[in-house]
């Protein structure tokens, strides 16, 4: 046997060459600089760079860092951020370098991902901050020339005048950085970009591919100790504790009963899973132990109550209902759902004395740092929040449950302690998406026009259920809108596209009843509404009625709506979180079954910046929503969840994912959003294309668990 010793990749790939017998062609991430070009470590460029302001600092070597400050979750804001300022700045991009920035609320605004809200927040004070840096870089260089200014030009991270160059931005950056910077400076016009709008690598791939420490779960500190936690039903708390059995799994150090949790604490994950499985935990109500059965009951007694809030009344509803030529009715329900991110909860935390260090994956580090002030009762500038990369977030890691177990555990054991969730934890012991029901009511006149539309939203710790101001508010005459909260012992939070996850496809599916009712075309029921809407507004409008006809008309050119009678459709079209998405839904016969082959989706959100990362983050968006609407269900019995791993809690498939055709308008906006604004429409749109081959209405989610649904056998084939 051949004795093998530690090799490197490079090593690798001479040894598979010379051994196979034959020729090998590989890649090596390590080999891709020529041998003749010094290439410096980020150590090294980071140790002489000089700062021009929080987001980016240049080297004299020539190399650009560039700081992205909000959390990053797979929307490739990491990427993107740093496009807007390269941009502005003239950068050569193959001299850029990314960082993740920490929490530093002196030096950035709103470190938070969530509600869309990265880039259009950030948008012009990335431009500026790319901006000034050229100004000053453009500025010195003039003054050492002793010309004006506007003598010179930039590109690629060189300084021209009248186009001879002069000057790299290396040369240039220290008299640069000594300068001061202009209160005000001139933005490039968006027909001379060179940057945004074009397919930029992922600047994080290299270490995604080769498994590099990015994530919180590969957070790793000399001395600490890992933690697992085993949280009560909901509604539920401890009454006794028999820890023997978990004490003596190998590997595990101590038991702690904190607050109403059960802590193991040892060397690694393992034992602590096999350890927490054998705690003896008895619990007692403390409070109100609800289950799934209680929660239909409660649907029924509020879409019937005398209390509803009203979040928003146009005209006469009653005398339109009053005088109808029809009303239709319906009612549509979702479940709770968990946000089961690929990478679980986890969190690192260190206590030491009056200071704390936080690193891991959450989605809002200032509340991390708050929550944990509010505990130890410390000053906030005493607490460093390092971010990871997440895997995953979808709304869930907006909360700081989480971070908080970490930290007091690191209190109590005076140790630093990494808490990680197992799946079951984080699908059984998480805050879901709140379950809703809506009851729809339109009334339309003899010509089929609707004249009066009514919602009632009754939603579990939803807070407010309805997207009041949202269309077809201000197209319709006689508009009431009301909203009912149920207040539960099971914890809800942000979900992806919060309440307009459901409310979209319950108001569009709705939607498409009343076209039919009103022997309508659905894509013309809704351009009716919006002319409407413009010209003779009813209240106050809350969205852009030509960016939503926008989306709409070209998503009708883009799928031939109504064009091939042996291809049935489905419309839907929605406005969330500053952007506007319609979709059609392709559904054949093939020998008697419907056949789900494609979802064209047309998306206005403003300003492309980034095409490749805009495009998965409207195909995740269809998938996600198409997912949840057709397969997951979260279910509860006595406090405790019934699904509590991927074997019952369902998700979507790969080979259940139909051709999803991708189109952006481009309406000449900022960017204004793009992380959810593309899963609200789609389960309406497959919901109403079900209808049109089936004329089988489906109105609860998820799909597959309706009687409406169980004989379709629906089938999903890319085309």
């Amino acid at each position: 046997m051949a004795n093998l010793t530690k090799t490197n990749r490079r090593d690798f790939l001479k040894i598979a060459g010379t051994t196979a017998g034959g020729l090998f062609i590989g890649f090596n991430w390590a080999s891709c600089d020529s041998p003749k070009v010094q290439v410096l470590t980020d150590e090294e460029v980071l140790s002489q760079v000089h700062d021009f302001n929080a987001y980016l600092s240049i080297s004299p070597t020539g190399d650009v860092v560039i700081y992205s400050p909000n959390p990053e979750l797979g929307q490739n804001i990491i990427t993107s951020f740093p496009m807007v300022v390269a941009e502005e700045l003239d950068a050569d991009w193959s001299k850029v370098r990314v960082f993740q920035a920490a929490l530093d609320n002196d030096k950035y605004e709103r470190q938070v991902t969530g509600g869309s809200g990265a880039m259009p927040h950030s948008w012009e004070r990335l431009r500026k901050a790319g901006a000034t840096a050229r100004h000053l870089l453009v500025a010195a260089a003039a003054a050492k020339l002793e010309v004006p200014a506007s003598e010179l030009t930039t590109e690629n991270g060189e300084i021209f005048h009248k186009g001879t160059k002069k000057f790299s931005y290396g040369e240039m950056v220290e008299d640069a950085s000594k300068l001061t910077a202009p209160d005000e400076v001139i933005l490039k016009d968006p027909k001379d970009f060179k940057i945004i709008g074009t397919p930029v690598k992922n600047v994080k791939g290299k270490e995604i591919y080769t498994g590099q420490p990015l994530f919180g779960l590969d957070v790793y500190r000399e001395g600490m100790v890992n933690a697992m936690i085993s949280r009560p039903p909901f509604g539920m708390k401890i009454k006794s504790v028999d820890d023997s059995a978990a004490l003596a799994v190998a590997g595990v150090s101590d038991v702690i009963v904190f607050k109403n949790n059960v802590a193991v604490i040892g060397e690694s994950t393992w034992p602590l899973m096999k350890a927490k499985s054998k705690l003896r935990i008895e619990y007692e109500p403390d409070g109100t132990v609800e289950s799934s059965f209680d929660h239909d009951r409660i649907f029924k007694e509020l879409l019937d109550s005398k209390d509803a809030k009203v979040m928003r009344k146009d005209g006469d509803v009653e005398t339109a209902f009053k005088n109808a030529a029809q009303v239709i009715t319906s009612e549509y329900q979702c479940p709770f759902l968990s946000h089961s991110p690929m990478e679980p909860m986890n969190f690192f935390a260190h206590v030491k004395g009056d200071r704390a260090e936080l690193i891991g994956p959450t989605q809002t580090p200032d509340r991390a740092r708050m929550e944990t002030a509010k505990l130890l009762d410390i000053p906030t500038e005493n607490i460093t929040v390092e971010l990871t990369r997440l895997g995953g977030g979808f709304g869930r890691r907006l909360a700081a449950d989480f971070v908080v177990e970490a930290v007091e555990l690191s209190k109590i054991l005076d140790k630093p302690v990494k808490v990680t969730w197992s799946r079951e934890d984080d699908i059984t012991g998480g805050a879901y998406r709140p379950a809703v029901r809506y009851r729809f009511q339109a009334a339309l006149d003899d010509q089929g026009n609707m004249i009066g539309y009514k919602l009632r939203g009754v939603g579990i710790n939803a807070g407010n259920s309805t997207r009041e101001n949202n269309f077809p508010s201000g197209s319709v005459e006689n508009l009431l809108i009301e909203n009912v909260e149920h207040k539960s012992t099971i914890t809800t939070n942000a979900w992806r596209a919060p309440i307009t996850n459901f409310l979209a496809y319950a108001e569009q599916s709705f939607l498409d009843e009343v076209a039919l009712a009103g022997k309508k075309d659905p894509v013309k029921l809704r351009l009716d509404l919006l002319d409407r809407a413009k010209n003779d507004p009813v209240g106050e409008i809350h969205y852009d009625i030509d960016r939503m006809r926008g989306v709409i008309q070209t998503a009708a050119d883009k799928s031939n709506w109504g064009k091939n009678k042996d291809v049935m459709q489905g419309f839907s079209v929605y406005f969330s979180h500053r952007s506007y998405v319609a979709q059609v839904a392709n559904i054949e016969m093939e020998n008697g079954q419907p056949v789900l082959k494609k979802i064209t989706a047309v998306t206005d959100c403003g300003t492309v910046v980034h095409p490749t990362g805009a495009n998965q983050q409207v195909r995740g968006g269809v998938v996600d929503g198409m997912g949840h609407a057709m397969f997951t269900n979260m279910t509860f019995e006595n406090g405790l969840p019934k699904q509590r791993n991927f074997d019952t809690y369902r998700l979507i498939r790969m080979k259940e994912v139909p051709e999803v055709d991708v189109h952006f308008v481009d309406s000449g906006f900022s960017p204004t959003g793009l992380g959810e604004p593309a899963l609200p429409p789609t389960g309406g749109a497959i919901a109403n294309a079900i209808f049109a081959a089936t004329g089988r209405r489906i109105r609860t989610q998820p799909f597959i668990e309706q009687k409406e649904f169980s004989d379709i056998k629906l089938q999903i084939k890319r085309t």
